[in-house]
């Protein structure tokens, strides 16, 4: 389940006809086959599922995409997409017999237009990078994943990704203008438009999040926000996880929206500190980081409300970064948090559900008697502005048995999420990691109308299959889901 199998050889002579043709389009150091060449693209980040392409591809040109994709819908030939490899779902995991398509050499800014305040970029651009180019105009791109630094504004878009500046700026969908893509029979198609609104259905929002599924994305423009004129953050300390959650609400109830509001709970918070020393308190059963941003007016009004919040709501200590320097540190801390969890465990699983704030208090709660139950410590460290929970789960792969009862724990977080009006998937998307919560999450109608949109783009299901939206006899195998024998009403969909 967790691990594919040993690459194929049976398919030997389709293999080398697929290699020679690919090698035809594209220059010869483009085109992988080798087993030690193709290793370092069997996974994501979700590095428990592994599995080599038949081949590896690595264009440079919209062009070359187009011909690829021309000649693996000819040969009906899967295609997956991959951008920089830092997902957590396993969404860019390779197929067995497909192209594992690389935009790792679309990495160029293309323009950046101050005035409209949009940059057009390649897919394989940093996230962090299109910031750092947007800066000398006064400007940057707000959704700020904690893999910004190195993951890219494709697979951004691929998962809708969101970060600790999500509450108020929006995830990616809410900060992309246009884009380009081609589909599996080689058309390229320009989603969106320079305006503020583009005609026609909302295509922008379908492709945003659909996890490769549709098209393989080659162009990108950003919306670029200026930037703001004064930043601070607050660092309050809580002795009790239940009342962080409720000051979370708290906040939100009295019409601040905080441009980040982040919690990381003891054990992730004794882990950022050991590895980063942003000046954490240790002994806190959790603590709340809130940033507000604006006006220098609107920032010294909002700092004293929230403060004030703060301690209401039973802070036992809150304290305001003093210059730049203490609040990036602070941010610093929290955005190394997945590797410092790496530190203190041989490995962990990073969970992605989001829920109402309201219920933050009780879903805690519930993932602390589960963590006791599966007896597998949790850290806990999410986007508690928007009510994104990234619990990490702390286990051994090398003990038999505890990658499995790890990946029992962490369905039920899930399903947790479902049961209080939540959702299995914030921002890291459903790959391959979460297709047995999506029976839970949709009805047999609901998938049956994802199916269809699939199909409308990609009839022949090559691009990215089997990930993110399950067939319904799969639902029922799992027992999730009530569906009638024989009520199928797309079948021929059932190989997607």
């Amino acid at each position: 389940m967790n691990s594919a199998q040993p690459h194929d050889q049976t398919a030997s002579t389709d293999r080398h006809s697929l290699v020679q043709a690919l090698r035809r389009l594209l220059p010869a150091d483009a085109v992988l086959d080798e087993r030690e060449d193709l290793r370092p693209y069997e996974c994501d980040g979700l590095s428990a599922y592994r599995q080599l392409p038949l081949v590896a591809v690595l264009p440079d040109s919209i062009d070359q995409v187009q011909a690829i994709l021309r000649l693996c819908h000819r040969l009906q030939v899967p295609v997956v997409a991959r951008g920089a490899g830092t997902g957590l779902s396993g969404g860019a995991l390779p197929h067995q017999q497909g192209v594992l398509l690389s935009l790792a050499k679309f990495s160029a800014i293309l323009d950046i237009d101050p005035q409209q305040r949009l940059a057009r970029v390649q897919p394989g651009v940093r996230n962090l990078a299109i910031s750092q180019a947007a800066e000398p105009h006064g400007l940057y791109y707000a959704p700020d994943p904690s893999s910004q630094i190195a993951c890219t504004i494709g697979g951004n878009v691929a998962e809708n990704s969101g970060g600790v500046h999500c509450l108020k700026y929006g995830l990616t969908v809410h900060n992309i203008q246009q884009l380009k893509i081609v589909t599996i029979d080689g058309e390229l198609l320009t989603i969106g438009g320079s305006g503020l609104d583009a005609p026609g259905y909302d295509l922008l929002s379908l492709l945003t999040g659909s996890e490769g599924m549709l098209g393989v994305i080659v162009e990108v423009t950003v919306k670029l926000l200026p930037l703001p004129e004064r930043a601070q953050v607050m660092l309050a300390a809580f002795d009790d996880l239940a009342k962080a959650g409720q000051a979370v609400g708290n906040i939100i109830s009295a019409g601040i929206i905080p441009a980040g509001l982040e919690m990381m709970d003891r054990l992730a918070i004794q882990a950022a500190e050991d590895f980063v020393h942003a000046g954490y308190p240790r002994d806190a059963e959790a603590i709340l980081l809130c940033e507000v941003d604006g006006t220098n007016e609107e920032v010294s009004e909002h700092v004293l409300q929230v403060r004030r919040i703060l301690q209401d709501s039973g802070a036992s200590e809150v304290r305001t970064a003093t210059n730049e320097a203490e609040r990036l540190l602070f941010w610093k801390g929290r955005k190394a948090a997945f590797p410092a969890v790496g530190r203190i465990s041989p490995d962990y699983y990073c969970m992605d559900g989001t829920i109402p704030r309201k219920h933050l208090p009780r879903v805690l709660k519930t993932i602390a008697e589960l963590s006791q139950h599966y007896g597998l410590p949790v850290a806990n460290v999410f986007h508690a502005g928007d009510g994104n929970l990234h619990p990490l789960i702390l286990y051994d792969a090398n003990k038999p048995g505890e990658l499995e009862r790890t990946e029992e724990f962490g369905g039920r977080i899930l399903e947790l999420c479902v049961e209080v009006g939540g959702t299995i998937t914030g921002e890291h998307g459903v790959g391959m990691e979460k297709i047995g919560q999506m029976c839970t999450q949709f009805a047999a109608a609901e998938l049956t109308q994802f199916h269809a949109i699939k199909a409308a783009f990609d009839a022949d299901g090559l691009l990215n299959p089997g990930k993110a939206v399950p067939t319904l006899h799969r639902c029922a195998e799992l027992g999730a889901m009530h569906v009638h024998k024989g009520e199928l009403p797309f079948p021929d969909l059932e190989r997607f």
